[in-house]
């Protein structure tokens, strides 16, 4: 099933799951550990331990779908510590599918003071190109 992107919501659950859990058990954690009513159509994601494969469960209308997802290489999560049970928006959901973690960082470069920029000749002037 394809989601009009702007219209969708996804909730990460925050902790460690069972993979054993199938559509009962993820159910009880998106209703009781999420506080979330899984029947609005919301998806829902679990991820296991080792963050090498993923569930998401979703209620279509006329039952239960459940996507799953594992990973040959590498993790859907680094840090398991950095996770908290969360709202995210369908293009990190994406993301997240296809094994990237999406982090935010506060700077992506450094500004150096003006006068360590002005004494490194980076700038051409008139006279050295003629």
């Amino acid at each position: 099933m394809f989601f009009p992107e702007g219209q969708i919501r996804v909730f990460l659950y925050g902790a460690p799951v069972d993979m054993r859990n199938s559509f009962d058990g993820l159910y009880a954690l998106a209703r009781h550990g999420l506080q979330q009513d899984p029947l609005n159509g919301q998806l829902f994601t679990f991820i296991n331990r080792r963050a090498t494969q993923m569930r998401v469960l979703y209620w279509d209308r006329s039952g239960w779908a459940l996507w799953a997802k594992r990973l040959e290489a590498g993790r859907f999560i680094a840090d398991w510590s950095q996770v908290r049970h969360t709202e995210m928006d369908w293009t990190a959901l994406k993301l997240m599918i296809e094994g990237i973690e999406v982090r935010r960082r506060n700077k992506r470069y450094r500004l150096l003071p003006r006068d360590a920029r002005q004494g490194r000749g980076d700038h051409a002037s008139a006279e050295t190109i003629a």
